[in-house]
């Protein structure tokens, strides 16, 4: 008998996180790695924020808090979008996670059973599909390409629905491409998903507050045709440097927000009391009164800027201007067949381990994320640091013939 379960053995590991292991063994053995692969910002929590975390310790809030999250928590949350998004929602509707992807989890637990399809969009944050196997379900990509901005089209959606389908799971602003939805971009799929009234739509909102010029962030949840079907994920991590802090929450009917709430009392019980409460604190500063926020997305333009001005002048290397997040992702198929020494590249994944293992620069190849011909870059690193990255992947990029 075989210790490991067939559906651990069988689970994909995060491409993400395997970068960031080879980065830090090279790094243990002396290399200096210019790392543009994290998924974090590079900034601190705001010292408000940590405040109201440590009045918490003070305070000895260090008891089990509610499985949902506490109340005041909960009522910050539907403050929250209520002031930025318009929209009403009650404290049974939400429920405090352990970080937004903990809330995803929660999500597919609770509402996937064996064999129904959840469409997802490609390019796609990489632990999607390994999400919606793990409870069984099937995963139903819709592929984009660069000419259409990476952006789903509702000829698309509509040829992916079926009578198994039982949730759309949605990211804007998006984990790979940074690329953002329009209201009538949204508006289009809206009409589609009306037909379709047992499809539910998981909407990953997690980099919200981090848009570019003067793009204008949308959820699914403005249109009440698909208000009572539409499940917000959202946290306080990107937009607030709360990486670590690990607070993500959902935002749904009472139904299922009760169904997730009754997974996660099984599964870990509440998010940290002291987290929460500052978290707290995140939500109840508006985006426009927070310097902290504006000066960390004025800085991540502006280095999405110089990124962009640098990889131009690299031939093989075909880039759109994301609107939102904190990546670029050229597409490499150019370099498709060419080799340097020991090393073919194949796909993206090809081009990342070359990079990082002749040039110190390491970044994500888009096999896992649904795009094998291209690679993510991070620039939630310094200014400095992204120059002598791309210099460096410049100069490797001609050394393959």
């Amino acid at each position: 008998m075989e210790a490991i379960s067939k559906r651990v053995a069988s689970m994909s590991v995060s491409a993400t996180l395997a970068m960031s292991k080879r980065s830090r063994e090279l790094k243990s053995q002396g290399a200096e790695i210019i790392d543009l692969s994290v998924g974090e910002p590079d900034f601190n929590t705001p010292d408000f924020i940590k405040l109201a975390g440590i009045k918490a310790i003070e305070d000895n809030f260090s008891h089990y808090p509610p499985v949902a999250g506490f109340l005041d928590l909960q009522q910050a949350v539907c403050t929250k979008l209520k002031r930025d998004n318009g929209l009403d929602y009650m404290p049974n509707q939400i429920v405090i996670s352990s970080g937004a992807k903990h809330s995803l989890m929660n999500i597919f637990l609770a509402m996937v059973d064996p064999g129904e399809e959840v469409i997802i969009p490609s390019p796609y944050w990489v632990s999607y599909p390994e999400m919606v196997k793990f409870v069984d379900g099937v995963p139903v990509f819709i592929q984009t390409t660069g000419k259409q901005n990476f952006k789903i089209t509702p000829q698309q959606l509509e040829a992916a629905i079926t009578p198994k389908t039982k949730l759309l799971l949605f990211n804007s602003p998006c984990n790979p491409s940074g690329m953002v939805y329009s209201h009538e971009e949204m508006l289009a799929l809206a009409d589609v998903l009306e037909r379709y009234p047992n499809v539910y739509i998981a909407s990953d909102e997690i980099y919200e507050l981090i848009v570019f010029d003067d793009t204008k962030f949308e959820s699914f949840a403005q249109f009440p045709s698909l208000r009572e079907r539409t499940i917000l994920i959202n946290g306080v991590s990107k937009g607030f440097a709360m990486t670590g802090w690990r607070i993500g929450y959902t935002a749904a009917p009472v139904e299922i927000a009760a169904a997730y709430n009754k997974v996660q009392g099984q599964m870990t019980s509440a998010a940290s009391s002291i987290a929460q409460k500052a978290a707290v604190a995140a939500l109840l500063s508006a985006p426009s009164e927070n310097p902290d926020l504006q000066n960390m997305v004025t800085t991540f333009k502006n280095r999405r800027d110089t990124l962009l001005e640098m990889l131009v002048k690299i031939e093989d290397f075909q880039t759109l201007k994301p609107s939102g997040s904190f990546y670029v992702f050229p597409d490499i198929s150019a370099l498709t067949g060419k080799r340097y020494e020991q090393y073919v590249i194949n796909s993206g994944d090809d081009l990342a381990n070359f990079l990082l293992d002749v040039v110190h620069v390491a970044l994500v190849g888009g096999d896992s994320f649904g795009c094998p011909n291209h690679i993510r870059i991070s620039y939630a690193t310094d200014t400095d640091k992204l120059i002598a990255a791309v210099k460096q992947i410049k100069s490797a990029v001609a050394l393959l013939r």
